[in-house]
């Protein structure tokens, strides 16, 4: 028995050799843009570069989210967002039980999984799926607690890039942790640089915009130093390395924004000699234009491990002989972010990037306390104020349109919608029709209100509840959804009619594309919605009217909501008065919610609620932001 013991031990050591390590080095918030190998002359990123020229450099790669913890949710389930309803920022609703984040199965395997350190993967119970997939996620972890001979999977995600670096902890917290971190030769200075044309080229942005490149050096020089260890520590040959970013530069027009600029990233993967064969791409200083978002990234890697992929996961196979073939199509999704809602779903085809804006009376800069509260917002909406600003620089700051179209080679910035443009209708009629084609076909949840989520979860999850016809009639829902933003006569009739539908997320994205259209006969249609039974839509409906006459009945209606023990019902209904002409009407209601929210302690708060409060606040008086 020990003999036979031996031997298996021997053959499995054999085996888990033969099998690749696989590094990935994640760097948060960053745009391709920011970095040397994309063309940045200014860029101080050697080592990113090193990465590009040495390995496969991707000029097609997309996150799935804008923001963080959807974007960390699609990687870790290799499943779309708007397919398990994680993509509401900062949520922690169920999904199915049979769905696990990926490194288990590397884990059961015979892998040593390790994670340094964020997870923010965004959904209900984290903790188990944590420890479920990664034999040790903090801020030691690493490959060096394996076995002899045993195979590794490791992440290492750097902070010094993420957003609070570069725009949101106050300057001199930033000159601690970045600037005073880095020698002279590689600090970049104020003048060091060229402007996104979408930012005022001022000493005041510039001042804040040199923090996005001492940052991503700082970065550079963190994950060098993991190079380096693998490297003295003989591992380098076995080891195949994949560096990204979790999503767009962490800055006003980027993160959060559902445009290409939000979901575009570095993307590199470096293959050692042993492993060359497995790249389909060749080897050194390859750049390719193929397309990939992050639900390719999880398949990918069990492939190059020897794993069996779970069914449910619907990405490519990237590497290797079981190489998918290349999408003509990415489908991208931009939901709420901290207590800010919005959606938006993007398709991306070859150097065409199109957007549908399905909430477009909200800004691009919409008002979100993590963004509002960096200098460089500040100055933003202090320029807009002032009428600083030129036409490319206030697009983040006026409503927007149903539509965007970006030519991506020409346009890398976005600054010259094609939407409107003759010669482009009929790029843009494909690529809607696309578009929602794909929403009908993945029966994409989150054009449910997220209340209803929030209620789904409790007892069930987002993810099988679609697929249920009778539950969740997508069809019908989007058939009126997908008017949202549209101000035409034809399609105001098309509004007032399903507003009488017996499907309360139809009345609900009626009411939700009435926000966007100007007719003052709405009064009377939507008078009898404010004792809607559903309660969202009674929210929006008392909104649309009160902008329209200040009626009492309406304040009354939003005065309950507001005070509402359920976060989105509380929540949507500031959210909804902070963006109409009159909402200093309903300062002292939101005053008293968010005194009462500080009497509590933080972990009893309605986390959105008490943020939304604040942020009114904020708007309505200018005030600071308190995040006690």
């Amino acid at each position: 028995m020990r003999i036979f013991l031996l031997l298996f031990l021997f053959s499995y050591s054999a085996i888990s050799q033969d099998r690749p390590n696989i590094l990935w080095l994640t760097y948060e918030d960053t745009s391709p843009e920011f970095i040397g190998a994309y063309g940045d002359k200014n860029a101080k990123t050697p080592f990113m570069d090193f990465m590009a020229v040495a390995g496969t450099r991707f000029t097609g790669a997309f996150s799935t989210g804008s923001v963080c913890s959807p974007s960390r949710s699609a990687i870790i389930t290799g499943v779309k967002t708007f397919k398990l309803g994680t993509g509401n920022h900062r949520s922690n609703y169920s999904i199915p039980d049979y769905i696990h984040g990926f490194p288990k199965y590397l884990r059961d395997a015979g892998y040593y999984t390790s994670n340094n350190s964020k997870t923010d993967y965004n959904v209900a119970n984290e903790r188990k799926m944590i420890g479920d997939a990664w034999n040790e996620s903090s801020n030691k972890a690493g490959w060096w607690k394996k076995e002899e001979g045993q195979p590794f999977f490791s992440v290492f995600n750097s902070n010094s890039c993420h957003q609070s670096r570069t725009m949101t902890l106050p300057y001199e917290k930033y000159r601690e942790m970045i600037w005073d971190q880095l020698p002279d030769s590689l600090k970049t200075q104020e003048d060091g640089f060229d402007m996104p044309p979408f930012y005022k080229d001022s000493p005041e942005m510039r001042k804040q915009m040199a923090r996005v490149y001492n940052s991503l050096t700082k970065t550079n020089l963190e994950f060098q130093a993991i190079y380096d260890r693998l490297s003295r520590e003989g591992l380098l040959e076995n080891t195949i390395i994949f560096s990204f970013a979790d999503h767009g530069e962490g800055m006003p027009r980027m993160k959060t924004n559902g445009l290409g600029l939000g979901h575009r990233v570095p993307f590199t993967i470096w293959f050692p000699e042993k492993y060359k064969h497995l790249s389909p791409w060749g080897q050194g200083g390859i750049i390719t234009e193929e397309m990939i978002d992050f639900v390719d990234l999880a398949p990918t890697v069990l492939d190059l491990a020897g794993v069996e992929i779970p069914s449910y996961m619907k990405g490519r196979v990237l590497t290797g002989k079981k190489r998918t073939a290349p999408r003509e199509y990415l489908f991208l999704s931009s939901d709420r972010s901290d207590e800010s809602y919005d959606l938006t779903r993007t398709v991306i085809k070859g150097k065409y990037a199109y957007t549908r804006i399905y909430m477009p009376f909200i800004q691009e800069l919409r008002h979100l306390m993590y963004m509002d509260q960096g200098d460089i917002t500040s100055q933003i909406r202090k320029d807009f104020k002032d009428g600083k600003l030129n036409k490319a620089q206030e697009m983040m700051l006026i409503p927007r349109p149903a539509e965007y179209l970006f030519e991506l080679e020409k346009d890398p910035w976005e600054i010259n919608n094609l939407a409107e443009n003759e010669d482009y209708k009929d790029v843009i009629e494909k690529l809607r029709t696309r578009l929602e084609a794909n929403i009908i076909k993945d029966r994409d949840v989150l054009f449910l209100p997220e209340h209803e989520i929030a209620m789904i979860s409790e007892k069930g999850n987002a993810y099988e509840f679609r697929l249920d016809t009778s539950n969740y009639n997508i069809d019908d829902i989007y058939e009126i959804a997908g008017l949202a933003g549209f101000r035409d006569k034809a399609t105001l009739k098309k509004q007032y009619k399903a507003l009488k539908s017996k499907n309360k997320f139809v009345r609900y994205w009626a009411l939700m594309g009435l926000k966007s259209q100007e007719n003052k006969k709405l009064k009377q249609r939507l008078s009898k919605l404010m004792n809607d039974s559903y309660q969202p839509n009674a929210v929006i409906s008392a909104s649309l009217v009160y902008e329209m006459n200040a009626s009492q009945t309406a304040m009354n209606v939003l005065k309950k909501a507001i005070h509402s023990s359920h976060d989105h019902i509380s929540n949507l209904a500031i959210q909804q008065i902070t963006y109409q002409s009159n909402s200093s009407d309903f300062k002292e209601i939101v005053a008293e919610l968010e005194s009462e929210q500080k009497k509590l302690a933080k972990k009893e708060r309605l986390f959105n609620t008490d943020r939304s409060a604040s942020m009114f606040r904020y708007v309505l008086e200018g005030g600071a932001i308190s995040e006690d």
